[in-house]
C-alpha cells in the first residue's frame, strides 16, 4: 500500500521541474547570446570595412585638395582655385542631400562626378615645377596611400562575402566618374580632348568586359594598362601625374578585376542586361557599334598621311584592310542574326507560363549553342583582322597628332569585339544541346504463357486506360518542361506492329534541328509489355529486339555524334540495361526499373506499370518532391536502374562540323566569303591539347564503368537514376 500523499509527490517533483526549466531558460539564453556575439562580430566586420572604404575617399578626398592648392599656388591661375572652391561647395551639398534630405542617389551622383572630374583636374595639370615640391610629394604619398586602401577593401569585402552582385554592364559611379574624367580633358586641346574622351568610353568598355568575365578581358587590361602608361599620353605630348592617373583606374578596376574570380553569378545572369533587353534596343546597338569599327578603320587609314617605308606599309594596310572589311562584314551580320534568334527565344520565354522554365532553357532548345559556336570561330576571326590592322598602323612614327586618336579608337574597338566574342563563346560552353522526344504506350496487351500478347479482361480496361493517360500526361510533362522538342506521343489499345513502328522510330531517328544539324539528344520513350529477356511485344507476334533498335540508329546517326536515350517502363528492363553496357562506338543509355513489392505490402497496392514514370518525372521536374531513389525498400517497390554504352563519359555536345558551318555560311553570308568560311572551320577543328584530353577520357570511362554515380547528369536538365 502506497502511503505517500499527493502533496509530497508534488513536493518530490518539483525539483525536477524547476531543474528542466532552468535548463531550459539558461540553454534558450545560451543560444540568444551566441546569435547576439555573431552578429556583433558581423556588424563590427561590416562597419569596420566601411570606415576603411570612407577612410580611402576621405584620404582621397585630402589628396585633390591638397594637389589642387599646389597648382594653383605654382600658377597664380584663378580658374584653379575657383574650381576648387566650387568643388568643396558641391560636395558640401552632396553631404547635405545625403544625411539631411535622404537624397542618397543624387548625392552619391553629384558626389562621384566631382571625384571624376577633380581627379582628371589632377592628373592633367601637372608640369615639370611640381617635381621637387614638398606638398606635390605628400599629395603622390596619399594617392598611393587611398589606392592601397580600396584597393584592400574591396577585397577583404569580397572575401568576407559583403558584396552582393546584381547583373549590371556598368554601375551609375563607375558611369559618372567616367563622365567627369572626360569632361575634366575639355580643358586641353580638341584633338587631345577627342582622344581623352575616346579613352575614358575604351575604359568603360574594359570595365564592361572584366565584369562579364569575357574570355579575353585579362588580355586586353594588360594591353590597356601598357599602351596607355607608355605610349598614349606621351604621343598627345601631355605631361601627367601618374599616381593620380594610377588612382583614377585602380577605383574603376579594381572591383571588376576581383570580380572575375569571386563573382557568383551565373552566364545568363551575368549577360541579363543584354539578353533581357527589348529587341528594338538590341536592334540599335548595331548601330553604334559599326560607328566604332568605322572609326577605327578611318583612324588607322589617316596614320598613312606619314609615309614611311610607304612601299611595305601601304600594300600592308590594302591587304590587311581587305581581310580587315570582310571579317567584319561578316561580324555585324553575325550580330544581326544573333539578336534575331534571341528575339524568337524571348517570344517563346514570355509565352510559357511555368516560373520554372529559364531563358538559357529555352535558348538550348532553340538551337542557340549552335549557332554560338560558330559565331564564335568567326567572332575570333574578327578580332584577328583588328589586331593585324592595327599593327601595320602602328609602324608609323609615333610623334604625330593621329596617333593618340588612333591609339584610343584602337584600345575602344579592342574590348568591345573581346565582348561579342565572349558572349558567343560563353553562351556556346554553357547551354545545353537540343533535344526530341518520341513516346510509344501499349496499354492493353500483355504476354500470355505461349508469348503471344492477348487483350486485357474487359474489367481491366479502364483501370489500365487511366493508368496509361497518367503516363502520357507524365511523359508530356517531361518533354514540356524541359523544353524537348516532341515528335509524338502515340498510344494505341491495339498493339502496333512491327513494320508501322518501324517507320515511326526511322523517321523520328532521322529527324534534324531547324537550322540543318540533327539534334543532340534523342529520348525514346516505351511503355507496355516485354518479354523476360526484355524485348517488346507487339501485335501479331512481332518482337523489337534492342540490336534491330541500335542498327536503325547507327544506320540513321552514322558520321554524326548525337545520343539515343531509352526510357523504358517495362515489367524486364535489366536485360537490355546490361546489354547497352556491352555496345561499343555508339552514344546509348537506357533508363528502366524494377518492380519488387516489399514483403508487407497488400496485392492491391503492388507495383504496376506507370508507377515508376511518375516518381522519375516528378524526380526530374520537380527537385523538392521528397522523391528519393537512394532509398532501401522504397514504399512503392520500385527500383530504379540504368546502364550507358561503353563510350558514353566521351560524349560531348555536338559541335560544328564542315557540313554544318558551311549551311550556316548558306543562311547567313554571302559568296565572297567563303575562303574565310572555311578557315575558321580548319582553326576551329585544330586540338593541341589532346593528349591531356586523351587521359582525362580513360580516366572517365573508367570511373563510370567501375564506379557508376547513382545519379548521373545527362546535361539536358535531367538526370538518370539507380537506386
Amino acid at each position: 500500500m502506497d502511503h505517500h500523499s499527493p502533496g509530497v509527490m508534488s513536493l518530490q517533483t518539483s525539483p525536477l521541474m524547476c531543474r528542466s526549466f532552468r535548463y531550459c531558460v539558461s540553454h534558450c539564453l545560451y543560444a540568444a547570446m551566441t546569435k547576439l556575439a555573431q552578429a556583433n562580430r558581423e556588424v563590427s566586420m561590416l562597419s569596420s570595412l566601411r570606415c576603411l572604404g570612407y577612410l580611402s575617399s576621405l584620404n582621397l578626398l585630402v589628396a585633390i585638395c591638397l594637389g589642387l592648392y599646389v597648382r594653383w599656388e605654382k600658377t597664380s591661375e584663378s580658374t584653379i582655385l575657383v574650381i576648387f572652391i566650387l568643388g568643396l561647395f558641391v560636395l558640401g551639398i552632396a553631404s547635405i542631400l545625403y544625411y539631411y534630405f535622404a537624397m542618397e542617389t543624387a548625392s552619391m551622383s553629384l558626389f562621384h562626378l566631382w571625384f571624376g572630374f577633380l581627379l582628371g583636374l589632377l592628373c592633367f595639370l601637372n608640369s615639370p615645377a611640381l617635381a621637387d615640391d614638398v606638398k606635390e610629394e605628400a599629395t603622390n604619398y596619399l594617392l598611393l596611400t587611398s589606392i592601397i586602401m580600396r584597393s584592400l577593401w574591396a577585397l577583404v569585402e569580397r572575401l568576407c562575402g559583403f558584396v552582393r552582385y546584381r547583373p549590371a554592364l556598368l554601375t551609375s559611379a563607375e558611369a559618372l566618374e567616367l563622365l567627369g574624367f572626360a569632361i575634366a580633358s575639355t580643358a586641353m586641346l580638341l584633338n587631345e580632348a577627342v582622344s581623352i574622351i575616346a579613352l575614358a568610353a575604351a575604359l568603360a568598355a574594359l570595365i564592361v568586359d572584366l565584369r562579364m568575365k569575357s574570355l579575353l578581358a585579362v588580355p586586353n587590361l594588360a594591353c590597356f594598362a601598357v599602351v596607355t602608361s607608355v605610349m598614349f599620353f606621351r604621343s598627345l605630348g601631355i605631361s601627367t601625374n601618374a599616381f593620380a592617373l594610377a588612382c583614377f583606374l585602380s577605383r574603376l578596376i579594381c572591383g571588376p578585376l576581383l570580380d572575375v574570380y569571386f563573382s557568383g553569378l551565373s552566364v545568363t545572369e551575368r549577360w541579363l542586361p543584354l539578353l533581357a533587353r527589348g529587341r528594338v534596343w538590341r536592334r540599335l546597338s548595331v548601330l553604334p557599334l559599326g560607328l566604332v569599327e568605322l572609326a577605327f578603320f578611318a583612324a588607322a587609314a589617316a596614320r598613312l598621311g606619314d609615309l614611311g617605308g610607304w612601299y611595305l606599309v601601304i600594300p600592308g594596310f590594302c591587304a590587311a584592310g581587305v581581310f580587315w572589311a570582310v571579317c567584319h562584314t561578316i561580324f555585324i551580320v553575325t550580330l544581326w542574326g544573333f539578336h534575331t534568334k534571341l528575339n524568337e527565344c524571348q517570344r517563346v520565354f514570355q509565352a510559357q507560363t511555368a516560373g520554372s522554365r529559364s531563358l538559357d532553357r529555352v535558348m538550348a532548345s532553340k538551337g542557340m549553342r549552335h549557332f554560338c559556336l560558330i559565331s564564335e570561330r568567326l567572332a575570333f576571326f574578327s578580332l584577328v583582322s583588328t589586331a593585324l590592322l592595327g599593327a601595320v598602323s602602328w609602324q608609323v612614327s609615333l610623334n604625330t597628332p593621329t596617333h593618340g586618336m588612333f591609339m584610343s579608337v584602337f584600345l575602344l574597338v579592342l574590348p568591345v569585339e573581346s565582348l561579342v566574342h565572349g558572349l558567343y563563346h560563353e553562351l556556346g560552353s554553357c547551354l545545353g544541346g537540343t533535344c526530341v522526344g518520341y513516346a510509344v504506350v501499349i496499354p492493353t496487351n500483355y504476354c500470355s504463357a505461349d508469348g503471344q500478347p492477348t487483350l486485357l479482361p474487359p474489367e481491366l480496361v479502364q483501370e489500365l486506360n487511366l493508368r496509361s493517360t497518367g503516363m502520357l500526361n507524365s511523359v508530356q510533362r517531361f518533354f514540356s518542361h524541359h523544353m524537348i522538342e516532341t515528335y509524338g506521343c502515340d498510344y494505341s489499345t491495339s498493339g502496333l506492329a512491327l513494320d508501322a513502328l518501324q517507320a515511326k522510330l526511322r523517321a523520328f531517328l532521322e529527324l534534324r534541328t531547324a537550322d540543318g544539324p540533327r539534334h543532340d539528344t534523342y529520348v525514346l520513350y516505351y511503355s507496355g509489355h516485354s518479354h523476360s529477356s526484355g524485348e517488346w511485344a507487339l501485335a501479331g507476334g512481332d518482337t523489337l529486339w534492342l540490336d534491330e533498335l541500335l542498327e536503325w540508329w547507327q544506320e540513321k546517326n552514322g558520321g554524326f555524334r548525337s545520343r539515343l536515350i531509352l526510357l523504358l517502363d517495362i515489367e524486364h528492363a535489366q536485360p537490355w540495361v546490361r546489354e547497352v553496357r556491352h555496345v561499343d562506338g555508339l552514344y546509348v543509355a537506357v533508363q528502366g526499373a524494377t518492380l519488387s513489392p516489399a514483403a508487407d505490402v497488400e496485392e492491391s497496392d503492388l507495383p504496376q506499370l506507370g508507377d515508376f514514370t511518375a516518381d522519375w518525372v516528378e524526380f526530374n521536374c520537380a527537385p523538392d518532391s521528397g522523391v528519393r531513389w537512394a532509398e532501401r525498400g522504397r514504399s512503392r517497390g520500385v527500383a530504379a536502374v540504368y546502364g550507358v554504352s561503353k563510350r558514353w563519359s566521351d560524349y560531348t555536345l555536338h559541335l560544328p562540323t564542315g557540313s554544318d558551318v558551311s549551311k550556316h555560311w548558306k543562311t547567313y553570308f554571302p559568296r565572297a566569303t567563303y575562303p574565310l568560311v572555311h578557315l575558321a572551320n580548319w582553326c576551329g577543328g585544330l586540338n593541341l591539347l589532346w593528349p591531356c584530353s586523351l587521359c582525362l577520357r580513360c580516366f572517365r570511362r573508367f570511373k563510370l564503368a567501375w564506379f557508376p554515380p547513382a545519379v548521373l547528369d545527362t546535361g539536358q536538365g535531367f538526370k538518370l537514376v539507380r537506386s
